[in-house]
């Protein structure tokens, strides 16, 4: 039986973590694109349940948590009633540690209440006490903090006002971010002691999308399905968690 020895395995995984799409690390590494999706996949899964292991019992003062657009399969406009769990706009809620960079918690799906609430309650698994925390003005936030953290959860929102004036259409500006003109911080429960600030996990989002083929805009690469989409979020946070030796 025709089975990758351990260094070309490590050698195809190394190329993914680099941010090379399937078809590129076939090419580098000489190994058939179908063998690397699905060594991608086993390891991906791999790396979940090692994450689920080790990332629990986390003290810290501060957590950002923000969510990531990306979408499996099609845009959201293309999907049809029988596929709009597996495809269209998967969000990756990210849960960040604010004092030690550490990605605590993350999870893919919809950008709706039952996907944050699951965040939040996989989150509050992971974190030993009531840590201050910072998140955009999603509303959903709101309540599933509350319901998670309780009642005297510290929680701040910070919330950007973007410009609505530019309307260019070329192409150098189609797809920058619009201006931001404002910026507020309003305290929803108890007393944060700390600045509010989503500037980390905001970073993070980047680094995420440079690091995976998948979530790098208007290519091919992105995931067609959702369990390998999910995968290639897990290879990514193992491999920003753990110390390269």
């Amino acid at each position: 039986m025709n089975v990758l020895s351990r260094e070309k395995q490590v050698e195809v995984i190394a190329a993914l973590c680099e941010g090379v799409g399937v078809r590129t690390a076939s090419r580098l590494t000489g190994v058939n694109r179908g063998t690397v999706a699905n060594l991608a996949l086993r390891v991906g899964m791999g790396c979940m349940e090692l994450h689920d292991r080790i990332m629990v019992g986390v003290r810290t003062d501060r957590l950002e948590l923000d969510e990531l657009w990306s979408f499996v399969g099609k845009k959201q406009k293309n999907v049809q009633r029988h596929e709009i769990n597996a495809k269209g706009d998967q969000y990756v809620f990210i849960g960040m540690a604010g004092t030690h960079k550490a990605i605590i918690s993350w999870g893919v799906g919809k950008r709706n209440a039952e996907s944050t609430m699951d965040f939040l309650h996989d989150l509050r698994s992971r974190v030993i006490g009531q840590p201050e925390i910072s998140t955009d003005g999603f509303h959903p936030y709101r309540v599933a903090i509350r319901d998670a953290f309780g009642e005297n959860a510290s929680h701040g929102v910070i919330v950007k006002t973007y410009s609505v004036t530019n309307l260019a259409k070329d192409a150098v500006t189609r797809y920058s971010p619009a201006q931001v003109v404002a910026v507020s911080r309003e305290v929803v429960s108890g007393d944060p002691e700390q600045y509010v600030s989503t500037s980390y996990v905001e970073r993070q989002n980047l680094s995420l999308r440079m690091a995976s083929r998948r979530f790098t805009r208007l290519t091919n690469g992105f995931s067609k399905k959702l369990d390998n989409h999910v995968a290639a979020v897990a290879l990514y946070v193992a491999h920003y968690n753990l110390p390269y030796p």
